[in-house]
């Protein structure tokens, strides 16, 4: 189901659509949701842009059949949780993020309207739970429904060297841009 109100419907200056919209099809592949999410925000507003800036303690519960695929998980310390980012648009190419001043393809972010908005949090599994696990780190509205549970290797999923250019170029642009109140 997309969300799709007027207000997010309004582009910002420079926004291009797809040619047509991903989420009316056609389909190449069936998804089965695992389970969902209980977080404290049920709006995209109140929603942190980033999991790492919220210490909310949120649940994960998956449906009773996939339970038995938490076999060995209580020996993560991380782990990568990918879910359906259920309200979001779709039908955006390139996007004018609001804390930017220049616009970039929906590949090059990491906003959650794309055409399949499948999102990734590295989360940290604080507790075992009957139906699942609570973490801190998620980044999604309530009920946010959750496709894949994969543990976090540090080894081989950090990549420290990693750059996004179009953000350094952003962040140095603000180190040199005077305040907004002078």
């Amino acid at each position: 189901m997309t969300d799709t109100s007027a207000d997010e419907k309004t582009a910002r200056p420079g926004e291009q659509a797809f040619d047509h919209d991903p989420a009316q099809g056609p389909f190449d592949a069936g998804l089965v949701f695992i389970g969902h999410m209980e977080t404290p925000w049920s709006t995209r507003a109140d929603c942190p842009r980033n999991g790492r800036g919220t210490d909310a303690v949120c649940r994960v519960r998956l449906k009773p059949e996939y339970r038995k695929g938490l076999k060995s998980v209580a020996d993560c310390s991380h782990l990568i949780l990918l879910y359906w980012m259920h309200q979001a648009r779709r039908d955006l190419a390139v996007l004018a993020p609001g804390f930017a001043n220049e616009t970039h393809g929906c590949f090059a972010l990491r906003a959650p309207v794309r055409p399949n908005p499948v999102s990734l949090s590295v989360v940290q599994l604080l507790e075992m739970t009957q139906d699942g696990f609570l973490v801190r780190g998620l980044d999604c509205l309530n009920d946010t429904p959750l496709i894949d549970i994969k543990p976090y290797f540090a080894t081989t999923d950090s990549v420290p060297d990693a750059r996004v250019r179009w953000r350094e170029r952003l962040k140095d642009a603000e180190a040199v841009s005077p305040p907004d109140d002078a």
